[in-house]
């Protein structure tokens, strides 16, 4: 056997989402039209302020920044944090990442010794568990269902940290794939568990700023032991300029700009330069444009795909997926959305990506389009789903 071979590390599974998006592309450059709703990516650009910023820092130099960011952006995300939950935030606390996954990389890095265990709801989202396989953590995933709204419980992690010690728990909300929403009181009650057991919790708040029921909730408000970690790429339509935040308890903090600088050095200084501008006012002002659109197309879907058949829809309080049962046409997601992206020209994304038990029975739909994309997408599938047996 060569000795010149990939590490185990590297063995993860694929982001399936993203295979999608390649065959819906290949699709694309054959000729054919391909209605996108397999990846969570804003279809609106960045706020003009963010894209005038950024091109305002062409003019001067363009350098290396501190290791855990520009000043004046960390100052900025800590009075977000004032200004919008009521949670003082040191600007120290604050660490400037690439996207939510720079993050990540950095919380588990920093909190855990390899081999920990890290509990986690599913569905989830998947690069959740690859991430920390490739880091020589282990995930424990605990199956979440309709009797808990798709939550995980205080009870539910002090059952499986008796079972066998955990080291952490990660939650999202509003959660992808399903866009459901831990309550305040819930997410509450959670991170105390967690602080009750010693267990770091880490708190994925990406889709903040995208709810459309209910109340949404940081966890810093529960404690400051949270790991907190967020991005512009969702809610600011920013996703290529791979630029996101993470807040930390003070006893991280060293030990993330220590490793913050060994592993990125610093992160993108135009992206950095240019997300400050995405406080504005005025880019509140078209994000809101932007967010009542995602909003009328969730309206649509919900009303419209239990028409078509898909008539299990998990509740949708935010983010910008629907996550719908298919049991009425097939038991292989997996060969559900392949026909579907051949046969009718519409890309989803098959649920084995974010629950392997059950995630055979299920489809994501992204609605972060347009309306012209969601109407399309239905009337395709209209016509498609009565013919396939």
């Amino acid at each position: 056997m060569s000795p010149f071979m990939p590490s185990a590390r590297s063995q993860v599974a694929p982001f399936i989402a993203m295979e999608v998006l390649a065959a819906a592309v290949e699709r694309e450059r054959a000729g054919h039209r391909v209605v996108h709703m397999e990846v969570g990516q804003p279809g609106a650009n960045a706020p003009s302020p963010v894209i005038a910023a950024a091109k305002r820092a062409l003019d001067g130099r363009l350098g290396y920044t501190e290791a855990l960011g520009v000043r004046s952006l960390r100052e900025a995300i800590a009075a977000h944090y004032a200004r919008t939950y009521g949670v003082e935030v040191s600007p120290d606390r604050v660490a400037i990442t690439a996207g939510s996954s720079g993050g990540f990389n950095l919380a588990f890095l920093a909190a855990f010794a390899p081999g920990a265990r890290v509990a986690m709801p599913t569905p989830g989202y998947p690069a959740y568990r690859n991430l920390l396989a490739a880091l020589g953590l282990e995930a424990v995933e605990i199956e979440c269902g309709p009797e808990t709204r798709w939550a995980l419980t205080p009870e539910m992690l002090r059952k499986a940290h008796a079972e066998k010690p955990l080291a952490g728990v990660l939650v999202a909300s509003p959660a992808n794939p399903t866009g459901t929403m831990y309550t305040p009181e819930a997410l509450d009650a959670l991170v105390r568990a967690a602080d009750d057991l010693g267990l770091w919790f880490i708190s994925d708040e990406i889709y903040h700023g995208l709810v459309y029921n209910g109340a949404q909730a940081t966890a810093l408000t529960s404690s400051p032991r949270a790991i907190v970690v967020n991005s512009f790429s969702k809610y600011y339509c920013m996703t290529g300029w791979r630029i996101g935040w993470m807040v930390m308890p003070e006893v991280l903090v060293k030990p993330i700009d220590r490793l913050a600088q060994n592993l990125t050095l610093s992160n993108n200084e135009i992206s950095q330069r240019g997300a400050l501008a995405a406080f504005d006012p005025a880019s509140t002002a078209e994000l809101d444009v932007v967010k009542a659109g995602y909003a009328a197309n969730r309206a649509y879907l919900v009303d419209q795909l239990p028409r078509l058949g898909f008539d299990d829809l998990l509740p949708v309080d935010g983010a910008f997926y629907a996550y719908a049962s298919i049991r009425r046409f097939s038991n292989d997601s997996l060969d559900f959305v392949r026909r579907m992206l051949n046969e009718a020209g519409v890309a989803a994304t098959p649920g084995p990506d974010f629950d392997g038990h059950r995630g055979h029975g299920y489809v994501r739909f992204s609605f972060a389009g347009t309306m012209a994309d969601m109407k399309e997408a239905v009337e395709r599938m209209g016509a498609w789903l009565p013919k396939i047996g």
